[in-house]
């Protein structure tokens, strides 16, 4: 028996029955990892720490979790984890429900700034979109452009077209929808009743039906017995009274290990003759289902190198590109409907120009504008031509509709024809702007699927070992740029929110992004032993040079020259001299001791500066200089810095110098760049997003250096 894989529609109507219990409770932190797993950390005041993930991948879940279960926070949050925790930290959980009967779940959150929606689609490809009050939608981690509806960013999110719900039909409605059916009984269940293939089964099973029986040979006692079983049913999800049990199947090895293959809360009698595990809440059941789910997942395959699914992921940027040629064909076909209009406009000029005028006029007197709808009526009687051709009037928008040669065109008479056909060209530009945003995404998703297709046809022949490693446990001699997958191995550290690198010879150098984090860096973070650096010019990082590592007692250590070079580099190419396109500027360093926020007397010290006393090491003419590159190990992430710090430990550094390019344009460039460089382009997707990669580009314009 195939292992469950997904939740049912009458799992998610279970489920929204407990975690309606745990409305109220705060929301900590929001993690998202690998794109597909969703986890919100909340605390309840009488029952603790709460842990609720929502998968929408492979497997299809939500549950609440142990927190011992719960996977490890990832390295640096992606934009849509970090937008979630701008929305929702802090807000009291205020319920869940279930669209109709479909397997989507919709969990609302109330804080006094504003309310949040965090809707969960469990079908299909899967999605989480994440709606404001208005139910616009913030983010989603799929984009869908669909001629039925939209989840993008700035898009009103739509639920899908909605399916029959069998728990809300009365039995009158229930045997119609029956005698609609051409097929058998369990098929009618599953597709017409919306139950899907399980639960229609079940039902036949409870009601004592034969499966197979053609709808057209049931009868009144076939309907009634079905429609039993399903009250039943509906009874006990309205009253939440569960009995939740994870069924299990024998292993295929020579041990005696059981496979969870089922959960549901409640018996199944077509699991009859499994073995099963009862548990007192269904939340339980999911969480140990899903948990030992994963970790057959790990090891099925005796350690072996499993077969990625390339053919599901390929189906799957094909169903993408599908959609998106739909979306380009609607915009095209949009942006000519506006340009039409714009031009029937000019074309019946006098005619639109006297009924904007009548309109006009009429409102101007106070006119209401059922009297104005009136009288183009009485207009169209008398065959007057400017009456015939308004079709009506909306006087919650203010425009009239008119009817120019077989086309209908609204305008709004506070403005005259050339203002009216103008907004028309405009609409129309703005939807050919949309129409070039779904071309690039079409453009992105055809890379992907070429990557999925190459990465198919190399699966025979990409069966290499695992690097071998040296004695510091650092692989050697490995083409990371060739490999089809790349491993990602990530674990955040402190300093990583500042601006950042390691020298040469290994030393931490941190430097402030704002005045508030040059403020941090020096009082919170620099100690004894270790080196401040500042350019002449303003606005430049407060630049520490640490001595000692975080976790080792403050001390006077030998610093290297190499590394206050570094340092010194470091400071004056994240100043205001590479943004305004010098190419070098002095630096100076200090002990610790010499940097005061003390002004003398009757001076005053701004937020992010210091005063500083004694004499200086200077730097002169330091070159401004920047690499920007990608790890793999130890850590696998973007760094950047000063080129003979970054270079030697960057699989694939790019160095870059003051130039035409703004900052995030230069970012995007570069992350096209390592894209192209590694044939694992879901690792750079994962570890390098152009939002990374600019964390690490000085601030002003870039070009990067022609090697």
């Amino acid at each position: 028996m195939d292992r469950k894989r997904e939740l049912t529609s009458v799992d998610c109507a279970a489920l929204v029955r407990e975690l309606g219990t745990y409305e109220g409770a705060k929301v900590d932190k929001a993690y998202l990892y690998d794109e597909d797993l969703l986890r919100l950390k909340l605390r309840d005041f009488e029952r603790g720490r709460l842990e609720l993930l929502v998968e929408v991948g492979d497997p299809k879940r939500a549950h609440l979790s142990a927190p011992e279960r719960v996977p490890d926070a990832p390295g640096r949050p992606p934009d849509f984890a970090m937008m979630l925790r701008n929305r929702i930290s802090g807000a009291d959980f205020a319920g869940v429900e279930q669209f109709e009967f479909d397997r989507i779940l919709t969990f609302r959150f109330e804080r006094e700034d504003g309310d949040t929606e965090i809707v969960a689609e469990l079908f299909g490809d899967g999605n989480v979109a994440v709606l404001d009050e208005n139910r616009e939608v913030l983010g989603s981690l799929e984009t869908v452009r669909l001629k039925s509806r939209t989840v993008a960013p700035g898009a009103v999110y739509e639920y899908p077209s909605s399916r029959f719900n069998p728990l809300r039909v009365d039995r009158e409605a229930f045997d119609a929808r029956m005698d609609e059916s051409d097929t058998d009984v369990v098929r009618t269940l599953a597709t017409q009743l919306n139950f899907g293939g399980l639960w229609a089964e079940e039902l036949c099973t409870r009601a004592g039906v034969e499966k197979t029986l053609d709808i057209s040979e049931a009868g009144d006692d076939e309907y009634a017995a079905l429609y039993d079983a399903i009250d039943r049913l509906r009874t006990v999800l309205r009253s939440g009274e569960f009995d939740p049990r994870i069924y299990y199947e024998e292993g295929e090895g020579d041990g005696d290990d059981e496979i969870p293959v089922d959960v549901a809360p409640v018996p199944l009698e077509e699991r009859e003759g499994l073995p099963s595990e009862v548990f007192e809440a269904f939340n339980d059941a999911l969480d140990e289902y899903f948990h030992e789910f994963e970790a057959g997942e790990e090891t099925e395959g005796g350690g072996g190198r499993d077969r990625p699914d390339f053919e599901s992921e390929i189906a799957k940027y094909e169903r993408i590109i599908e959609q998106q040629r739909g979306a380009i064909e609607d915009f095209e076909e949009d942006a000519a409907a506006e340009r039409e209009r714009a031009e029937l406009l000019y074309g019946r000029y006098d005619l639109v120009d006297d009924v904007i005028s009548a309109v006009r006029e009429a409102r101007e007197a106070d006119t209401p504008w059922e009297e104005i709808e009136q009288r183009f009526e009485e207009g169209r009687e008398r065959g007057i031509p400017e009456a015939e051709a308004v079709t009506g009037v909306d006087p919650s928008e203010g425009t009239v509709a008119l009817e120019i040669d077989g086309t209908r065109v609204s305008v709004d008479p506070s403005m005259g024809v050339e203002k009216n056909a103008d907004r028309r060209y405009k609409e129309a530009k703005r939807i050919e702007e949309k129409k070039a945003g779904a071309e690039e995404a079409i453009a992105d998703t055809r890379e992907q699927l070429e990557d999925a297709e190459r990465r198919r046809e190399e699966w025979s022949a990409d069966d290499a070992e695992e690097p071998e490693e040296d004695d510091d446990g650092q692989s050697e001699d490995v083409d990371w740029l060739s490999r089809s997958s790349v491993p990602v191995r990530r674990d955040e550290q402190w300093y990583e929110r500042f601006r950042w690198f390691h020298t040469s010879d290994g030393f931490l150098v941190i430097g402030g992004r704002n005045a508030d984090q040059n403020e941090e860096v020096v009082k919170k973070y620099m100690e004894r032993g270790d080196r401040f650096f500042h350019t002449q010019a303003h606005g430049a990082p407060a630049t520490v040079l640490k001595a000692t590592g975080p976790s080792e007692a403050a001390r006077d250590v030998d610093i290297p020259e190499r590394s206050r070079e570094e340092a010194a580099q470091f400071a004056v190419s994240y100043s205001s001299v590479w943004k305004e396109g010098h190419f070098s500027g002095d630096v100076y360093e200090v002990a610790p001791d010499q940097v005061s926020k003390t002004p003398e007397s009757g001076e005053y010290v701004e937020k992010g500066s210091f005063v500083v006393r004694g004499d200086r090491t200077y730097y002169r003419d330091t070159p401004v200089g920047c690499a920007v590159g990608i790890a793999v190990e130890p850590q696998s992430q973007v760094i950047g810095g000063p080129p003979s710090a970054i270079e030697p430990r960057a699989v694939t550094p790019i160095r870059v110098e003051p130039g035409q390019y703004a900052q995030n344009d230069m970012a995007k460039m570069l992350y096209r760049e390592f894209r192209e460089r590694f044939a694992d382009e879901s690792f750079v997707r994962k570890v390098a997003s152009a939002d990374r990669v600019q964390e690490f580009l000085p601030t002003g314009g870039s070009r990067i250096v022609e090697e």
